[in-house]
């Protein structure tokens, strides 16, 4: 039997369950999405009574709150570290890098990420503000992005940057319905993808 001596140990127990929560919550909201996914069957995938729940969260709303976040969440984190990491980087290099960490964490994330696509509009709820202000933060760190990519030059000409954004978000999350592991390459198709919108003879030309 587990012994829970002290406060850090405790809030480490209950750390561990309301990740499992998550898991299972987003696993079922990625397969069914939200208005067919209940609080019994989170609890049943679980293993306990839906009353436990109540311990880690006070509603469904606040589950799927939590899993949205959390899907863009990871997505955010990993694009950051990868910019961070090639800050000394060409603009077409340090974009493949964005691409390639999108990517990566969508499908590495895939329960947490596919739900947060899925269920975005939260059913007939209004959409909490913390996943609307989770979504904006992220976005403005592709719309930087893109407009220093823009003021670097290496952008196909004409192209209108917050198009451009919409266009590139939408690719990558568009994955969710073809990416199959194994059968593609991510860093294959980060570099493909970079190649549509900042041609390497561009990045040449604004060196």
């Amino acid at each position: 039997m587990t012994v829970v001596s002290g406060r850090a140990e405790r809030a480490e127990l209950e750390g561990g369950a309301r990740r499992l929560i998550l898991d299972h919550a987003a696993r079922l909201l990625r397969s069914n999405g939200y208005h067919q996914t209940s609080l019994r069957e989170i609890a049943e995938a679980v293993g306990i009574r839906k009353a436990s729940l109540y311990h880690h969260f006070r509603s469904k709303e606040e589950i799927v709150e939590a899993v949205v976040n959390d899907g863009v969440g990871f997505v955010h984190e990993a694009v950051l570290a990868a910019l961070g990491a090639a800050d000394k980087a060409d603009m077409r290099s340090r974009l493949e890098a964005a691409i390639a960490a999108h990517l990566s964490a969508l499908h590495g994330h895939s329960d947490y990420t596919c739900a947060s696509i899925k269920v975005f509009s939260f059913g007939e709820n209004p959409t909490p503000e913390s996943v609307r202000r989770t979504r904006r933060v992220y976005d403005d760190l592709w719309r930087a992005l893109v407009e220093e990519l823009a003021a670097a030059g290496v952008l196909v000409p004409g192209v209108v940057p917050e198009r451009l954004r919409l266009f590139l978000l939408g690719a990558m999350n568009g994955s969710v319905d073809w990416y199959r592991e194994g059968r593609f390459d991510i860093a294959q198709l980060a570099g493909e993808l970079a190649a549509l919108v900042a041609p390497k003879d561009a990045a040449a030309a604004s060196l």
